[in-house]
């Protein structure tokens, strides 16, 4: 680390000790959730034992989806090795919850790439194929547009309401908690009989509480993200309302089936041990967050949230000025990883995106974004997203090394 670096990293944590000192509160309180639920439930070492088969009567898998839905604060909940990412989750969730014949609004703008051909793709199985209707409600100034979404909902009354809490690859900053309650109070008094499914992704445990408190219907989230607490090592989650839970586990299994099946012939021990670890690991992944934020605004960059906001999820953005300096970024991180730091990535065609893509992930767990990484589609403005990190130690020394590489430019 050079001393220019160095410096900008002390003065930029001096200028952050507020935000960290309400990082840790939040952290307190979600630890003491997760703690709380472990308590309730009497976790021991049974739980963790693997299943084979059919999976029936699979103690390991029932309360690990007991656990969940205590420390996100639902009624039931869903949680599966066999969930492959947070796309599939968000699948499964509203083919359990959508039919031939029903209308989805998308409330705060189109989804992630990812989930696009899910909704809208031809021949596919997607919903458009199953005749079912999707709409979207833009943005209006970086937020959810509640004039247009209340007549929309007044004239149409969709079965389902989408809002997506991070902000995938935009400009603008993930919702909060005060926005969610708010979106919620909405939709439910324009349309009460609107399921409200929030996409929960890289939101988990970075305030005390989770949309469910405020009256979502259906949380869903990915455990390579938060929740997982950088132990678990694939898998996703459902939450929400138990009606609504029992309709989606026959979509991640069969409609006969539901929960009561599906084995998992390893030990459950990653994933109960990551949730515990969770409200840490996020309140690590925070402080890089803030940190990283601080530091390159003060080397001149915009930052998104702003340096001195209380980010409302794990990812930062900086946009940078040239393709050039985007992918440097990148690479830098990827240099400061703990696995593979000897490579060095490139833009490539990602599956889903229309853009190259370039991804940092020098990872433990594949794809993992509670992990430190950063990537960006490749195109203007030159956006690179940063998220996660298990230690701030880690974050601090990554947010170093790139600092000082922008430093060294001619």
């Amino acid at each position: 680390m050079g001393i220019s670096a160095y410096q900008h990293i002390l003065t930029a944590e001096n200028e952050c000790k507020e935000l960290f000192s309400r990082i840790d509160e939040i952290a307190f309180e979600n630890q003491k959730k997760v703690l709380d639920a472990f308590r309730k439930l009497k976790i021991s070492a049974m739980h963790f034992n693997p299943s084979t088969g059919y999976g029936y009567d699979d103690t390991g898998r029932d309360t690990l989806g007991k656990l969940f839905a205590e420390a996100l604060g639902a009624e039931s909940a869903l949680v599966s090795p066999s969930i492959a990412n947070g796309t599939h989750a968000l699948t499964i969730t509203l083919f359990g919850l959508l039919k031939s014949g029903d209308r989805i609004v998308f409330a705060g703008g189109e989804p992630y790439d990812t989930l696009k051909e899910v909704i809208r793709g031809k021949e596919i199985g997607s919903l458009a194929d199953f005749g079912i209707e999707a709409d979207t409600i833009e943005l209006k100034d970086g937020k959810i547009d509640y004039e247009a979404l209340g007549v929309y909902l007044s004239a149409n009354k969709p079965k389902v309401a989408f809002i997506t809490r991070s902000r995938g690859y935009r400009w603008r900053d993930a919702l909060s908690l005060d926005e969610i309650a708010f979106s919620v109070k909405a939709i439910k008094s324009a349309s009460p009989s609107t399921i409200v499914m929030v996409d929960n992704c890289y939101g988990e445990f970075t305030d005390v509480h989770e949309p469910t408190y405020y009256g979502a219907d259906i949380i869903v989230g990915s455990l390579i993200k938060n929740p997982g607490g950088g132990l678990a090592p694939t898998g996703g989650y459902i939450a929400g309302k138990a009606e609504l839970i029992n309709k989606i586990a026959g979509r991640l299994t069969a409609p006969s089936l539901g929960a009561e099946v599906g084995s998992y012939f390893a030990s459950y021990l990653p994933f109960y041990q990551g949730l515990f670890l969770a409200p840490t690991v996020v309140a690590s992944a925070l402080k890089g967050n803030v940190l990283a934020g601080k530091v390159f605004a003060n080397l001149g960059y915009e930052v998104c949230p702003a340096p001195d906001q209380m980010p409302k999820d794990i990812i930062r953005s900086i946009k940078f000025n040239t393709k050039e300096e985007l992918i440097s970024f990148c690479q830098s991180i990827q240099h400061a990883s703990p696995v593979d730091s000897h490579v060095t990535p490139f833009p490539w065609d990602m599956p889903g995106y229309t853009h190259q893509v370039i991804m940092a992930a020098g990872s433990f767990i594949q794809g993992s974004s509670i992990e430190l990484s950063a990537d960006s589609p490749i195109k203007e403005p030159y956006i690179a997203y940063l998220q996660g990190g298990l230690t701030y130690q880690h974050c601090k020394l990554a947010i170093a090394e790139a600092a000082e590489k922008i430093l060294q430019k001619p």
